[in-house]
Formats: structure tokens, C-alpha cells, sequence
């Protein structure tokens, strides 16, 4: 006999229905938003330049790279009626001919070349190339990549240089120290710097021909630890000409390099003074410097960076645990003053490389790493929490208790994002930093996993009672 299921105990099974979504029509082709528009591949030697059929027979023609060629190429699409020209930012070639469209009136949309370069199968050549970022740039599906207005990339291009040349001062300074260590003169040992005040003394006596130890001494300055008699012990060596001579051809090439760095630091100056003449004066005096170190930092400007920065953003930003007047000036000469071009902080971070970028496919988020990003701000960001990661600052605080849990190169990471969010809105919003110390975050971090401890006990049944003191 069958058993009945009338009074069976077991719920009926219910089929679970996908909720039915609204159907999304797909457009049958892709509207033109762009119809005046122009591609250019850029190339070493010559450019390839595609416009509308309609506008030119041919429409693909191939101009040289000389100036000449460049102002034809300009004059070519200005007849053919393009008002948006589309390129790829190909090395440093595409500099002069998008400084001289600049220069005439026209729109132009400077891509990253991954982005055109995402499609596959599609043959390589330079004909096709423009063909495809004219179609692209016409349906507006080509985003342009962040250009400063023309007056900052003139200190853009200034402090760029100013950062090669410190460079090569500073492969010089090697190549000094190994000739001293060739003749086995250990002054590196016996003073912090050899290109300080003392060194510079001795290395110019040595190369006029002083090689006594005592006399060498005699040149220290009372600032230096070292006494007279253990420079002198230090400066007992084997003086052979062919190391005297790789010397002095470094000593020299290194003063070369810091008198460069000087007259470029006058031409930032007058320039700076252009930006300063500009913008309408802060209403507030400039505020007293947070550094207590008297001593000039390392590789810094020959003027007062940090008041022009304040005339010219209205905020201190040296302010900013890890801020230098220097690291401030080359974020300026990077971007500009005006940040409505990224609408929030996330924006802002994401563009410089500092955010999560997640990747997610199946529900799994496969990976949630930082984009690569070759960009000098983030740089500097980065150098700005290493400075601020031993201050008893917020910032501080913040970085120690990340490096401890993730290591230090994620914690400088995100200190760096989290600065960023900082100079976003203070230069964005008129904010002045106010620096709420390390005790503060600790306390805050510690409500913050107090109130995470309740939760969890009253998720399983139980009260969180604070031990009696």
C-alpha cells in the first residue's frame, strides 16, 4: 500500500521564479555626436591625418613632422571644417602639434594608447590608425587625458628639470665619493655629508694641492660631530693623479649641476610671481611654519616656495604632515590650482592611482589592487608619508596602525590617498588644516572597535561589560 501524503509533515517545495526585468532595446547603430572631428597618429617622423569623407578627397593624408609641416597640417583642417582632433599621446612627438592646434582654435583630445588599443584583429597600420581614432573621437567614445592650462606646463616643464638635474648632482656626488674611496680617504665616515659645508672645504683644498691631514682638519666647522683628529685620521690616503683627476672632474661637474639648479630656481621665481600677480591676495596672514628643523632641507628651492604656494592657493598646504614647501610646488606645477576638474575626492584619488581598483567577474572580486599609474603627484604624495610616518600626528598614527596590520607598503599607500583627500579639499574648498594629534586617532580607533565588540556580542547573545578599574 502507498503511504498518503495528506498528513505528511513536510512543507511543499515551492519553485522560486527569477524576477523578470524590463527589456532593454539596444540601439541599431551608434549616434555621431562629433561630426566635425579629425585622428592623428603620431609618429616620429610624420603624422597621418584622417577627417571626414565628405570634407576632403583624399580624406587621409600624411604630413611630415617639420614646423612648416605642422602649420600646413593646421591649415589643412581648418579648410576641411574639423573643430576636434583626436591623437595619441605617442612619447614627446605629439607635443609641437598639439601646441600648435592649441595655439589656433581647435579641441584637442589627447587619449592614452591602451585605450586605443583594446580591440583586437584589427590590422596595424598607420592609415588605419587615424581612420579608427577619427571613428572613435566622432562617436564620442574617446576620453581625453588630464593637460594642465599652457602657463602651468611652462612650471611643469621647469620643475621637471629641476628634478633631473638634482639627479645628476647627486650621481656627481657618487662618483666623488668613490675617487675618495679609491685614495682611501674616508671622509664620508667622519662627516654626514661630504657636499655640506666642511666637505666642500676639504675637497676644494684637496684639489689645490693640500694633502696634509692636519691642514685638511683644520677646515671643520664647529656644527661637525667628528673632531680635528679624527678627520685628520680619516684624511690619510694614497693621492694618486688619476683619482685627483676623476675627482676634480666631478667636484666640477657637480658645482655645474647646483648653479644650474640656482638659475632655474630665479626663472620659478619670476614665474611664480606671474601666478601670484593673478589670483586676488589671501585674507588671512600666512600662518607660522610647523617645521622646527632650522637646518635648509635637502634639494630645496633657493627662494620661499611655501609663500608663493599660500599667495597663490590661499591655503597653507605645508600645514599637511610630510609637506614641504617643495613637494607642494611640484603638485602645483602638476595640476594646477583648479580642482573642479575632478568632482570628488574619489575621482581625484582614482586618477592618481591611489584608490582600490576593484575587479570583479562571476560575484568574486578577483583582485582590488591600485592601478599602475606613472604619476609624479602620487609620487610626491607617496615621499609625504614616508616624512609623516614617525610625526605624532593624525596622519602618523594612522600610518602605524596600518603598517602594522598590512605591511609598510600598503600603509604608505594608503596614507598618501589619504593626504591626497586632504590637499583635495583644501585647495578646493579654502579649508585650513587642523591637526587633531595622535591621540585622537587612537582614542577614535578605539570606540570605533569598542562599538564593533558590542555588536558582535549582541549578535550572539551576549553584553559586553567594561572590566571594573
Amino acid at each position: 500500500m502507498k503511504k498518503s501524503n495528506k498528513n505528511s509533515n513536510h512543507p511543499k517545495t515551492k519553485v522560486h521564479q527569477k524576477p523578470s526585468h524590463p527589456k532593454v532595446t539596444l540601439a541599431q547603430k551608434l549616434e555621431m555626436l562629433n561630426p566635425n572631428t579629425a585622428g592623428i597618429d603620431i609618429a616620429s617622423g610624420e603624422h597621418w591625418i584622417c577627417v571626414p569623407e565628405d570634407r576632403a578627397d583624399p580624406n587621409i593624408r600624411c604630413f611630415g613632422a617639420f614646423t612648416q609641416n605642422l602649420y600646413a597640417l593646421a591649415k589643412w583642417l581648418k579648410a576641411c571644417g574639423v573643430t576636434s582632433v583626436a591623437m595619441e599621446s605617442t612619447g614627446v612627438y605629439w607635443i609641437p602639434l598639439f601646441q600648435v592646434l592649441e595655439d589656433r582654435g581647435f579641441q584637442v583630445c589627447l587619449v592614452n594608447p591602451k585605450v586605443l588599443k583594446n580591440v583586437s584583429g584589427r590590422p596595424k597600420t598607420d592609415r588605419l590608425d587615424c581612420q579608427w581614432i577619427q571613428r572613435l573621437h566622432s562617436y564620442g567614445l574617446l576620453a581625453a587625458s588630464f593637460r594642465p592650462d599652457p602657463q602651468i606646463c611652462q612650471l611643469r616643464s621647469l620643475l621637471r628639470h629641476r628634478g633631473n638635474l638634482i639627479r645628476q648632482a647627486a650621481r656627481h656626488t657618487l662618483h666623488m665619493q668613490k675617487a675618495l674611496r679609491l685614495m682611501n680617504l674616508l671622509l664620508d665616515k667622519v662627516i654626514e655629508e661630504i657636499t655640506g659645508v666642511t666637505g666642500m672645504k676639504i675637497l676644494q683644498a684637496i684639489l689645490d694641492g693640500e694633502h696634509n691631514p692636519k691642514k685638511l682638519a683644520s677646515y671643520r666647522n664647529y656644527r661637525v660631530k667628528s673632531s680635528e683628529q679624527q678627520i685628520a685620521k680619516a684624511l690619510q690616503g694614497d693621492y694618486r693623479p688619476e683619482h685627483l683627476l676623476v675627482l676634480r672632474q666631478a667636484f666640477e661637474a657637480y658645482q655645474f649641476a647646483k648653479q644650474q639648479i640656482y638659475q632655474l630656481d630665479q626663472t620659478v621665481e619670476k614665474l611664480l610671481q606671474k601666478f601670484h600677480q593673478a589670483t586676488p591676495p589671501p585674507q588671512a596672514p600666512l600662518p607660522p611654519s610647523t617645521s622646527h628643523s632650522k637646518k635648509p632641507r635637502r634639494n630645496e628651492t633657493s627662494f620661499d616656495a611655501r609663500l608663493y604656494l599660500y599667495n597663490i592657493l590661499g591655503v597653507d598646504v605645508t600645514q599637511i604632515p610630510g609637506f614641504q614647501s617643495l613637494t607642494g610646488l611640484i603638485i602645483f606645477s602638476e595640476i594646477g590650482r583648479d580642482m573642479s576638474k575632478w568632482n570628488t575626492d574619489k575621482h581625484f584619488t582614482s586618477w592618481l592611482g591611489l584608490s582600490p581598483n576593484k575587479k570583479i567577474s562571476g560575484g568574486k572580486e578577483l583582485a582590488n589592487q591600485t592601478k599602475k599609474v606613472q604619476s609624479r603627484v602620487a609620487r610626491a604624495l607617496r615621499q609625504a608619508a614616508v616624512a609623516a610616518a614617525k610625526s605624532k600626528s593624525y596622519i602618523g598614527a594612522f600610518y602605524r596602525r596600518l603598517a602594522a596590520r598590512l605591511g609598510p607598503h600598503k600603509a604608505i599607500t594608503a596614507t598618501a590617498r589619504k593626504l591626497a583627500v586632504i590637499y583635495y579639499h583644501m585647495v578646493k574648498e579654502g579649508k585650513t588644516y587642523r591637526e587633531l594629534g595622535e591621540d585622537y586617532y587612537l582614542k577614535h580607533h578605539q570606540a570605533r572597535q569598542l562599538n564593533k565588540l558590542k555588536k558582535q556580542a549582541q549578535l550572539l547573545g551576549f553584553d559586553l561589560v567594561a572590566k571594573p578599574s
